[in-house]
């Protein structure tokens, strides 16, 4: 009983589906700038597959470009969630509506259902 417990507790955090996608990521904090790989994607944040380098101060915000196509991109401002390993995790603190509306629409295809990412950007909407 105690296995179920928490892995119902773990599926009733994860209110946004994690989305494998390889991308190239620009991420810029001042001055400062570098490139990672993009492992997925939620409309809550993103997993990159790199640590932060040693210059980056992680109380501070960070901006990141998701590389879609040479014309579009999804841009937005993370915090560090966390870091294991060779990974980072960052959570968004915000987001124009343009990069909402890619996300959005990635989301979408990738789940094959718009109803489900119409219900998560509604339960993001409720957070604000």
């Amino acid at each position: 009983m105690t296995n179920t417990t928490k892995t119902a507790s773990a599926s009733e955090r994860r209110k946004f589906s994690r989305i494998l996608f390889d991308a190239h990521v620009e991420l810029a904090q001042g001055e400062y700038h570098w490139r990672a790989s993009l492992l997925d994607i939620s409309l809550r944040g993103l997993l990159i597959q790199q640590q932060l380098p040693p210059d980056v101060k992680r109380d501070q915000p960070i901006l990141v470009k998701i590389l879609l196509s040479d014309s579009t991109c999804i841009a937005m401002t993370v915090s560090v969630a966390h870091q294991h390993h060779n990974q980072t995790g960052l959570m968004c603190t915000t987001i124009d509506i343009d990069s909402v509306s890619h996300l959005r629409r990635l989301i979408e295809l990738n789940l094959g259902d718009a109803n489900a990412a119409e219900r998560e950007l509604n339960e993001l909407m409720s957070d604000y």
